[in-house]
């Protein structure tokens, strides 16, 4: 079977990804004024040093060039012959990034920034050469070098004897890519290969390697290019290296390469143009690992769910009344098996929101530098889990807010001084499960907000009546208005952004995951932005509704209260709007009848009138009927037939027949953008 190389080429960009996050989160994890530990060193080395590999196995050579660098200096860290500082950590963190750059380039067959890459380079190199290393880099060069007094013209070839271990495939190398290589250095090879340890073929495993090489290169060359090629798979192989001699009597087997030593690093070339079109050839696909117990377990299911098939398949021949009672207790086995099933499928697509959360210890580091604050980070319940679309879709929000807590949220250290409050502001992240949703929170010890300035602003803007005081308005009605578009309440608008810069756009993205935010905040103690989000996007809880003689699916999470109308509380108000009298509140009523043109609703005695609430605000559904609640199997309308406003999708009821399920963020924007045209409209 051929080697599908683009799954291959997406494999590594996963893994390599993975690395990066390591490699970051390791350095950020190092305290420059602290005691070295090495074990976090040499985590970041191994993690350097598999990009590094993985990049040259794939032709990927400005990944794998540029990460060689960094590794010469990682590797002199973790001899001890180099303190990472804080400038020589964020050196390694700009790397870091420069790598992803190059290999989002890779992907998608575009261009990244050379000039940055070049300028990382330099700064790299220059730390290798001695500027902040002192005895660093000789020390390393001498280990690499002592060879070369025996590399006088006349001296024998090299003979290198290379010997793979037998898994080395799994990581990603390839002997023939060292081999090739070894040609690439312009002088004579000859390569033999010895085939003593090949198995019988009835033993064989396609996936092992059980070649060896010896291999003589033409003895003009220094040792030190041959060991560089060799060190990608160091810990993969039995390597020895000798030099044979013209004069036999005074022939002696060179020392064994020092493979963990480096030369210094060159400048990285271009990468190969038919390379880098072959690296970015498909789409990049989103993929998930999974543990094996995970596996396990649906495994096991699908073997319960087997095994309860045979017996009913069983019971059906020659069935009668006699077998009514093993039936039963067999549909009641396979309910249980499809339950236990249904989640075992859904927990495959639970990660914890540390995936999430990771990004912002890097994040805190580069904003309290930029800005001048001294900020601490508070993570907990970074190992609840959630659905991996809805974890994905949630980041940007998350770094938004986090980026405002930072920025516009918490005070310079001379003003939280001034107010008795510690130097060093704080910004915490918490998750949780309630119910059936998962709960975020964003947390600062700020300025908090300030509501007259708010409501000022909202004023000036338009977004409220000039006439409205501020008394007339709830805490909850003024925080809400910070995500109206555009609303800021910074002074100066900086790269960071103030609070309220784009928070439109976070409310939108979380309510398209069905989940909505809320805002609490007090002067000078801080501010909390609290996401609830769905589990998952795959799965939901509704209430069947009935209008005329079509069902329909309400999600439960949007649902408030439901009631019997009582007419006497019904208002008219201006524009024809119908308004529902509840607890002192007035509610706008919704007939959904008339909004999907299923006939009319008729008089509102003694209908049900269902409460629902998104965005902050609330809206009664006028219903014919209300069935029962139930967890529904969401299936894109979209996709399989078109959109369709105040629709967000459809599911399959248990007699077969189609519902839609209502999208109330949808339905109710619609409504009021029309209950506010029509009064402005009498307005004027």
């Amino acid at each position: 079977m051929a080697l599908d190389m683009d799954q291959l080429r997406r494999i590594f960009y996963e893994e390599c990804r993975e690395n990066l996050e390591i490699l970051e989160r390791e350095l950020l994890s190092l305290d420059p004024d602290g005691d070295i530990d090495l074990d976090v060193i040499n985590t970041i080395f191994r993690a350097a040093h598999s990009i590094k590999g993985g990049g040259a196995t794939f032709n990927l050579n400005e990944i794998s060039q540029f990460t060689h660098v960094m590794e010469t200096l990682l590797d002199e860290a973790r001899e001890g012959k180099r303190r990472l500082d804080s400038s020589t950590i964020d050196l390694l963190l700009k790397g870091g990034d420069c790598i992803n750059s190059m290999l989002i380039a890779y992907e998608t067959s575009s261009d990244f920034d050379h000039v940055l890459r070049d300028a990382l380079t330099d700064e790299l190199n220059k730390l290798l050469e001695g500027d902040n290393a002192g005895q660093a880099k000789p020390a390393v060069e001498a280990s690499i070098e002592a060879p070369s007094d025996s590399a006088a013209e006349g001296d024998g070839d090299w003979v290198v004897l290379f010997t793979p271990h037998k898994d080395m495939f799994f990581s990603g190398n390839d002997p023939v890519r060292i081999l090739r290589e070894l040609f690439d250095l312009g002088v004579h090879c000859n390569v033999e290969c010895l085939t003593d340890t090949l198995p019988t073929l009835s033993e064989m495993e396609p996936e092992m390697c059980y070649l060896s090489w010896r291999i003589t290169v033409d003895g003009h060359i220094d040792k030190a290019p041959i060991e560089e090629i060799f060190e990608w798979v160091e810990d993969e192989c039995d390597l020895t290296m000798s030099r044979i001699q013209k004069e036999p009597e005074e022939g002696t087997e060179a020392d064994a390469p020092s493979v963990e030593a480096e030369p210094a690093a060159a400048k990285p070339t271009a990468a190969k143009p038919a390379a880098k079109q072959a690296a970015a050839k498909s789409d990049a696909v989103s993929s998930i690992r999974v543990e094996i117990d995970k596996v396990d377990n649906l495994i096991n299911l699908v073997g319960e769910l087997v095994i309860t098939q045979s017996m009913l398949t069983e019971l059906s021949q020659n069935f009668s009344e006699s077998k009514i009672e093993r039936l039963q207790a067999g549909l009641d086995q396979l309910l249980q098996n499809t339950k236990e099933l249904q989640e075992s499928v859904l927990n495959i697509r639970m990660l914890p929101i540390s995936f999430a959360f990771n990004r912002f210890p890097r994040l805190i580091r580069d904003l309290s530098a930029q800005l001048g604050k001294t900020v601490e980070l508070v993570i907990e319940g970074e190992q609840t889990e959630l659905d991996k679309t809805v974890l994905e879709r949630i980041t940007d929000p998350l770094v938004h807010l986090v980026r405002n807590a930072v920025d516009h949220g918490l005070e310079s250290p001379e003003i939280r001084t001034g107010k008795g409050k510690p130097e060093t502001g704080r910004v915490s992240l918490y998750a949780y499960h309630q119910g059936g949703s998962i709960v975020i929170e964003v947390r600062d010890d700020g300025a908090g907000l300030n509501k007259e300035r708010v409501w000022k602003k909202a004023i000036e803007k338009g977004l409220i009546h000039q006439d409205t005081a501020l008394d007339d308005l709830t805490n909850h009605q003024v925080y809400n208005l910070i995500f109206a578009p555009g609303f800021s309440t910074a002074d100066v608008v900086s790269d960071v952004s103030g609070r309220g810069v784009g928070m439109d756009v976070v409310k939108r993205n979380i309510e398209d995951l069905g989940g909505h935010i809320e805002v609490d905040s007090e002067i000078d103690v801080g501010s909390v932005f609290r996401i609830s989000l769905p589990l998952t996007l795959a799965i939901l809880d509704g209430q069947l509704v009935k209008l005329a003689d079509q069902v329909f699916v309400v999600p439960l999470i949007s649902i408030i209260e439901s009631i019997q109308i009582e007419s006497e509380r019904v208002k008219v108000a201006t524009g024809g709007v119908e308004l529902y009298r509840l607890r002192d509140e007035n509610i706008p009523i919704l007939r959904l009848k008339e909004e999907f043109g299923l006939g009319e609703s008729g008089a509102l005695d003694k209908q049900l009138l269902c409460l629902v609430e998104a965005s902050g605000n609330r809206v009664g559904l006028l219903l014919d009927e209300m069935l029962g609640q139930q967890q529904v199997v969401i299936k894109s309308l979209e996709s399989n037939y078109t959109r369709v406003n105040g629709v967000s999708g459809a599911t399959i009821l248990g007699d077969g027949s189609v519902s839609l399920i209502l999208d109330i963020q949808g339905l109710m924007t619609g409504f009021l953008s029309r209950v506010a045209d029509t009064n402005s409209h009498i307005a004027a």
